[in-house]
């Protein structure tokens, strides 16, 4: 099994500098906050009337308001936490725990080069930390990949294919990803590996480790066999993007998103032990003995089961969830109709799950504000506001009261922040570590085209959701 020299080894150079040691930097959120301050303020100078627009503006501009605030907090609690494993002593191991990495794939001639350079990180990098380890990849039985596949699992012992039988059906009817990850989930409960001393770190077909991912897994498991009784069941590390694994560069700007997202919203719920606006399905630990309790049998019209597995793990094991500083090594989508796709689903999903009165409310109540918030993001991109007030006779925009200015300010020196910090940590995890010149200012000019791609993609989600199309799992192209 080969892989490109490009990737060969994410996470030993310039990745550890913004996770480790000082955490998420504050100072571009600062600015941000500052400056939209200073110019709403100039605004409130000015001749003018509160009127409809003022009105639509002032409820939609503050809705993200709890999100911004969830945001801020985590990135404080993120930089509590890279601080204190700044310096590690000594090797992190995981004692006698045992780690199954589940590795679920499509199976597509288009996948496989991704999938040989993943599972040459896990061979390389895990069975140092961890006692035992084996990697199980998940295909569907007669997939158009299947030979090559079972090939990959000869290059090493550590590696085994688990193919689901056609004729395989869930007690609920659970299909696509979900479906894999039951199969995989009810082998390991015959094999008798539901124990509390197994973990089980599910991955993408795109998504690798480095070693200071392995590192960051053993350290937080050798953590929690310290803990005793107070021990964590289920974490959540951090999403990032090499530059070189960006077949389209601007659909990679796009992407510095995600990874700021997991220092900051997913560290404030996931990291104070409730993963109530969900969990990434790529980099997520979990309990074997915990998992085997919930499964991932949550029925066919599930297309986010990786934010359902959360919110039922909030009802079942409050406060037992935790969140780490290790990161993978993914790809960002590799066209732009990619990217409005994979937005499409999860917006698709997460409205079907939000509205699914099987979970009881308080499960859903902070991600039914979030998921809200987003599907309304087309409603509240300033170009819209900005059009309807040319529509409207050429009406201004301002706050129907002041003191709505530091929380629209907030709001948008988050998302800034977002971008911003998110840019950092994906320019760091690449073979040529830290920005280039050019993509700052790239990144500020592009922002409104960024927003507008996600609110394209969200408005495809909604529309399918609101015409309560079957649930389709879309899976997009992986870049090698």
């Amino acid at each position: 099994m080969s892989t490109p020299a490009t990737s060969a080894e994410p996470g030993t150079s310039g990745v550890l500098a913004p996770g480790r040691g000082r955490g998420p930097a504050c100072w571009s959120l600062v600015v941000a906050f500052t400056t939209y301050l200073l110019l709403g303020w100039v605004t409130t100078r000015l001749p003018h009337q509160a009127n409809a627009l003022s009105w639509y503006a002032s409820v939609m501009w503050t809705a993200p308001i709890l999100t911004a605030g969830l945001g801020v907090t985590g990135a404080v609690l993120a930089g509590r936490r890279t601080g204190r494993t700044a310096q590690p002593r000594g090797t992190p191991r995981a004692g006698d725990d045992r780690l199954v990495v589940v590795v679920p794939t499509i199976g597509r001639d288009d996948t496989c080069t991704a999938l040989a350079r993943v599972l040459e990180s896990f061979v390389r990098h895990l069975p140092s930390r961890f006692s035992a380890v084996r990697v199980d990849v998940v295909i569907e039985e007669g997939c158009e990949a299947e030979a090559v596949i079972q090939r990959m699992s000869e290059t090493d012992p550590v590696i085994r294919v688990l193919v689901v039988p056609r004729t395989y059906c869930t007690t609920h009817g659970s299909r696509f990803k979900a479906r894999a990850n039951h199969y995989a989930h009810e082998l390991r409960l015959a094999e008798g590996e539901a124990t509390d001393d197994t973990w089980v770190l599910h991955m993408d077909d795109d998504t690798a480790v480095g070693p200071d991912t392995a590192d960051d897994l053993a350290r937080f498991v050798a953590e929690q066999r310290a803990a005793g009784d107070a021990a964590r069941h289920l974490a959540q590390g951090v999403l990032c993007y090499p530059r070189e694994l960006a077949a389209h560069r601007l659909v990679w700007l796009a992407d510095a998103v995600r990874p700021a997202c997991d220092l900051s919203i997913f560290a404030a719920t996931t990291g104070l032990g409730y993963p109530r606006m969900g969990l990434h399905g790529e980099l997520l630990l979990v309990r074997a003995s915990v998992e085997a309790t919930i499964g991932w049998d949550f029925g066919p019209a599930a297309i986010v089961e990786d934010a359902q597995f959360g919110l039922v793990f909030c009802g079942r094991y409050p406060g037992r969830s935790g969140w780490f500083a290790g990161r993978s090594y993914g790809a960002s989508p590799t066209t732009v109709t990619d990217f409005l796709r994979q937005r499409e689903r999860w917006a698709w999903g997460l409205l079907a799950l939000v509205a699914d009165r099987a979970l009881p409310l308080r499960q859903r109540l902070l991600l039914l504000q979030a998921v809200a918030v987003w599907v309304c993001g087309p409603l509240q991109h300033p170009a819209v506001v900005l059009g309807l007030g040319v529509l409207l006779g050429g009406e201004g925009v301002s706050a129907v009261v002041p003191a709505l200015l530091p929380i629209w300010s907030l709001n948008m020196a988050f998302f800034v922040w977002l971008y911003w910090e998110g840019l950092k940590v994906n320019a760091a995890a690449s073979r040529r570590t830290g920005r280039q010149w050019w993509e700052p200012a790239a990144l500020l000019v592009l922002l409104p085209v960024f927003s507008m791609l996600e609110c394209v993609g969200v408005a495809r989600g909604a529309l399918r959701f609101l015409r309560r199309e079957q649930a389709a799992f879309t899976v997009i192209s992986k870049p090698a």
